[in-house]
């Protein structure tokens, strides 16, 4: 057993790390592959695939997953943004060359074959480019002459230009969230707020005029949903408050993504809407958790980094559940270290490791202060 006087690096991570967000994302993980085991085998046979093929892959993705936690979550927050600056710059890199040479799934092109995995660029795009927009914020809250929220501006513009010619709006306004709110912490003028607030709507009609596959999704939700997002709600309506039973649930095997993009309707079939609310309330104690560790943190770039992450976090699993419900027009995004996909998974691992490094606690351990 680790004790406060042992000055390891894993001693020091274990007496500085916040251990409630810790037990939340170690719970996440594995809810996360119960469910997929639940979820995966009837996708998997349809594809004439092996049973448990998918169950095999999201545990093999598990051990990155967790690597990403274990690194991150150790390292000071200036190796954090020197590797989030060229993680960014590879991610956007990525992204390009998805655009042009990418696989096309279902109208949209996000996906880029390396080796015998597809890779989506745009997940790694998104923590880091939370961490470098808090690093530009903060370089022009502490200097005068630096623009540093134009400098973020442009950044974001840059990547929600690549991810609408994928097409991609889901994560396009993850990162539009994630920069407004980054933004109103930095003190943003209450002006240049309201005109933001204003364009978003302004965009979202460009959205569905000029892109055939937002229009169709947008007019199925108005029109009564699509199939999956009403086999998605009977889910709901089958499970009750209890659940039909692990493995007994029969709405998933017309749900295509039920591995994925709706495995909170298989936990709502086979575990009931009560196991629903204990996910909700995970995600929702993770936030307001992670939002007073990030208030109370050293530094002005701690709390616009973690808050900022945290945001993300919360709005892809927001985003994800209102699609389950049809609260939304069905978007095909991951629920952060619950779904299927290699992406998303190690992704989440990437953003939940920095999210605890920078939420560490190192006031009282002589020797282990973080360089901010």
């Amino acid at each position: 057993m680790l004790d406060r006087t042992d000055r390891s690096l894993i001693g020091i991570w274990w007496w500085t790390v916040d251990r409630w967000l810790l037990t939340i994302i170690l719970m996440l993980m594995v809810l996360g592959t119960i469910l997929v085991m639940a979820a995966s085998p009837p996708v998997a046979v349809r594809l004439n695939l092996p049973e448990q093929h998918f169950v095999w892959r999201q545990l093999i993705f598990l051990l990155p997953a967790v690597c990403m936690i274990l690194f991150f979550s150790m390292i000071s927050p200036r190796q954090i943004r020197i590797i989030s600056l060229l993680g960014l710059f590879a991610a956007i890199g990525m992204m390009i060359i998805t655009n042009l040479i990418g696989n096309e799934v279902n109208g949209a092109t996000r996906w880029v074959a390396i080796g015998p995995f597809r890779v989506q660029p745009s997940e790694f795009a998104k923590p880091f480019f939370a961490v470098i927009c808090a690093w530009l914020l903060t370089l022009w809250r502490d200097g005068e002459n630096f623009p540093g929220w134009i400098w973020a501006t442009g950044l974001a513009a840059i990547l929600v230009i690549i991810l609408v010619l994928q097409p991609d709006i889901g994560m396009t306004t993850v990162i539009a969230i994630t920069w407004g709110f980054q933004m109103f912490l930095a003190g943003m003028p209450m002006l240049l707020v309201l005109l933001a607030v204003a364009i978003a709507p302004l965009g979202l009609f460009a959205a569905y005029k000029f892109l055939p596959h937002v229009e169709t999704r947008i007019d199925r939700f108005l029109h009564g949903g699509s199939m999956q997002t009403n086999k998605s709600i009977e889910s709901f309506s089958q499970g009750g408050f209890f659940g039909v039973g692990p493995g007994d649930g029969e709405v998933k095997l017309n749900l295509p993504d039920a591995h994925a993009d709706f495995i909170f309707s298989v936990a709502a079939e086979e575990y009931g809407v009560l196991a629903c609310l204990f996910l909700i309330g995970l995600y929702g104690f993770f936030l307001l958790r992670g939002f007073e560790r990030s208030a109370n943190g050293p530094s002005l770039f701690n709390l616009l980094a973690g808050a900022g992450l945290i945001m993300q976090f919360a709005v892809q699993a927001s985003i994800h559940m209102a699609s389950s419900v049809n609260l939304i027009p069905a978007k095909g995004m991951t629920l952060p270290l619950i779904s299927y996909g290699g992406s998303s998974l190690v992704a989440s691992g990437i953003t939940v490791g920095i999210i605890l490094a920078l939420t560490r606690n190192t006031s009282h351990m002589i020797g282990a202060h973080d360089d901010v």
